[in-house]
């Protein structure tokens, strides 16, 4: 199965959900593509620079005659701009039958119309087919044009028969709206994609078979970017009010975890609750998550903590508190300790209602023994609202932003030791450094400042004018990330805080404004020659648009980011691994290893070897290529062993053969020559010698050219 994704085209096995290639080439977002019927090889695809319209999508016959007729049906009747009995017919979306000259067309108004002699000026027809009560998003007939499928915001895949509105079939509560519609070449599945970014995947009888989800794109990412320290995954807001852990190695939702449990109510208008913050403990073994409704005035908040259980493999919730701030809560952290005391496990939330609060744990006094967590302290500075919190590494010092001020506390008897500042602007964004620059805090304000600070001497160590959207610090190294947003576009710097001289400037990240970035440590530290990017050799860094498009740096291009199973298209590479093929592929490791102890000669397969028409066949662009059945003859005479063509024992053994034959040869002449003097000395001295026969002399010229020399050792 073929989806865009981005500039890539995604290749993915229906039978068991996994990326099997991912191909590039395109400089711009692909917005379609098709598959070649007649060579499965070929696939195009178009990018979002073509300027094509959504409607042109549900192409079956090809994409320019189906443009053709859907500006021929929009220009020539003007549905478009008629408004009929209240209702809305604007084009969204359009389908050519497979075997009949009829057009299938989708409107804003929820119905569907099948146009017939659309080629005459007066003589045109039309049929209405109706069920949705929203927009037609998408259509696409069967291969064999008996059936027409449609699909729109109320999440239900509808199937039409013979384009009969009395018959039709449903599969309902398909999770999101669905946004294209795509059937395989053979008719045996349907796919769908929706909103949330995914797909699912339908057998022809209308029943579910299975889904391949990605990174759902949420209303709102109120939690930031978060990742989780047991499993490396990205954790952000999935669907409404759930949380979903995304892998970034497989490219896939690992789950998804409700933490409203509540039913979402799809209605314009209705207040409901929200998931709106996030947080992990230093081993993930704790997570905090805030909920809260979409009340401006008075918001009704929970706090919870839950704890991940080893036996069920998922969170479970441990305690629940209602109204933990008066108002709106703006963050919280963990402190970053050894989580085997449980003295040291710190939960601070800071909140509008201008007061930050400490919680910890406490024992029940149930039998079990079981723990549940409490407010220690409470904490304030001149009634400002408290903004930002986060713990040094050591987690000694708690720093909170109120306003224009940042404070530091000592985190075990909560004193306030120093207060910073840097007016005119609020405090944005607040971090502090690591490992070698523990001893510095770096500040971020709304006016347009980037402020460091000594803790050592409670100065300012430095400052510069940068309009600061995000600052994550990596978690690994010394290393900070700052994103600024200028002039409609985003630009990365990179820092140490003991250097006010960025090691890495990148101008014109994305023309996208980044709300979000986040740090993901490397399963093992990757090896950077260029001392440009070092700062990427133990984490990778990911940002996040305002248009949800979720974006990281590589030091890799992009042949040597593409897997090899992604840049060949042998079928066998395309195929999942399996014990089996793993088991034979050691079998055949072992026997050529054998073969090689035993001195026996390794046998080469002609098909391995490079051939010059599957070379061209590979780095020729598809949409230059010939049909499939003008280069199989080319190809499998690619694979014929030719006569001429002989290995290197034969033509050893001709070599020695027709070597042989020269001797024989010259030895001849030389025995005419000989038997003609024998001949001349015969009638000479009129005596008779022995004369030798062929075999004979030829038998005598090998015991001539043998080796006795070994005889001398004697």
């Amino acid at each position: 199965m073929l989806c865009a994704s981005g500039d890539f085209v995604k290749v993915y096995s229906v039978s068991t959900e996994e990326t099997l290639r991912l191909m590039g080439g395109h400089a711009d977002l692909v917005t379609g593509i098709q598959l070649n019927p007649h060579n499965h090889m070929q696939v195009s695809g178009a990018e979002a620079g073509w300027g094509l319209i959504r409607a042109s999508k549900g192409y079956a016959f090809s994409l320019g005659f189906c443009l053709l007729c859907y500006f021929l049906i929009s220009l020539r009747f003007s549905l478009s701009t008629l408004k009929t009995k209240g209702g809305d017919n604007n084009f969204s979306c359009v389908v050519c039958h497979p075997t009949e000259d009829c057009i299938a067309t989708g409107h804003a108004d929820g119905k569907i119309r099948l146009w017939r002699n659309f080629h005459h000026r007066k003589e045109y027809t039309y049929s209405t087919l109706h069920w949705h009560h929203d927009i037609v998003m998408d259509l696409a007939f069967s291969v064999e044009g008996t059936r027409l499928l449609s699909g729109g915001v109320e999440s239900v895949l509808v199937q039409w028969h013979n384009e009969s509105s009395c018959q039709k079939d449903f599969l309902p509560r398909l999770g999101s709206p669905i946004e294209y519609i795509s059937m395989s070449s053979d008719g045996a599945l349907c796919c769908t994609l929706h909103t949330d970014n995914r797909i699912t995947i339908i057998n022809s009888n209308l029943r579910f078979s299975r889904s391949i989800q990605g990174l759902i794109k949420s209303r709102d990412v109120k939690t930031g970017l978060v990742v989780d320290p047991r499993t490396k995954a990205l954790v952000l807001n999935g669907e409404p009010g759930h949380l979903q852990f995304y892998s970034l190695q497989s490219d896939q939702q690992l789950f998804s975890l409700d933490i409203v449990q509540r039913q979402y109510i799809h209605q314009a208008g209705l207040k409901q609750s929200d998931l709106v913050k996030v947080a992990f403990s230093a081993r993930g073994t704790w997570l905090a998550t805030v909920e809260e409704s979409e009340e401006v005035t008075d918001p009704e908040l929970q706090l919870k903590l839950w704890f991940y259980n080893e036996e069920t493999q998922s969170f479970k919730l441990n305690t629940r508190i209602n109204s933990p701030h008066d108002n709106h809560i703006t963050d919280m952290c963990f402190r970053d300790m050894n989580e085997l005391e449980e003295d040291s496990l710190i939960l601070v939330t800071t909140g509008r209602d201008c007061v930050f609060k400490v919680w910890v744990m406490v024992e029940d006094t149930d039998p079990e023994g079981n723990v549940s967590w409490s407010c220690d302290f409470v904490g304030s500075y001149h009634n400002y609202q408290a903004t930002n919190c986060c713990f040094s590494e050591d987690g000694s010092l708690l720093a909170v932003s109120f306003e224009e001020t940042v404070t530091v506390w000592d985190s075990l008897t909560w004193d306030l030791k120093c207060t910073f500042c840097h007016p005119p602007g609020n405090i944005r964004n607040i971090c502090f450094g690591r490992q070698t620059c523990s001893k510095y805090l770096i500040g971020a304000t709304d006016y347009g400042f980037l402020c460091c600070w000594n803790l050592l001497t409670c100065a300012l160590e430095w400052s510069a004018h940068l309009n600061v959207v995000v600052l994550q610090p990596d978690p690994l190294s010394e290393h900070i990330a700052a994103v600024s947003w200028l002039s409609k576009e985003s630009s990365l710097f990179v820092f140490k805080p003991n250097e006010p001289r960025p090691i890495y400037i990148q101008r014109n990240l994305c023309k996208e404004k980044i709300l979000l970035a986040a740090f993901v440590p490397r399963d093992e530290p990757e090896i950077i020659s260029s001392e440009k990017y070092y700062w990427l050799r133990r984490s990778q860094l990911f940002f996040l648009t305002d248009t949800q498009e979720l974006m990281t740096l590589s030091t890799k291009s992009l042949e040597e980011r593409l897997t090899p199973s992604s840049k060949q298209l042998a079928v066998e590479e395309s195929l999942p691994v399996t014990p089996f093929s793993l088991l034979l592929g050691k079998h055949r490791r072992q026997q050529a290893q054998e073969d090689t102890e035993l001195g026996k000669p390794v046998v080469h397969n002609k098909q391995e070897q490079a051939s010059p028409a599957v070379k061209e066949l590979l780095h020729t662009p598809a949409h230059v290529l010939p049909s499939a059945s003008f280069l199989c003859t080319i190809f499998i005479n690619s694979l014929l062993i030719s006569k001429e063509n002989k290995s290197a024992e034969e033509i050893a053994d001709e070599v020695e053969v027709e070597s042989e034959k020269a001797e024989d040869d010259s030895d001849e002449e030389d025995v005419t020559e000989m038997e003609q003097e024998d001949t001349s000395h015969t009638e000479l001295l009129g005596e008779m010698t022995c004369k030798l026969s062929k075999s004979q002399e030829k038998e005598l010229r090998k015991i001539r050219k043998t080796d006795y020399s070994w005889i001398s050792a004697f």
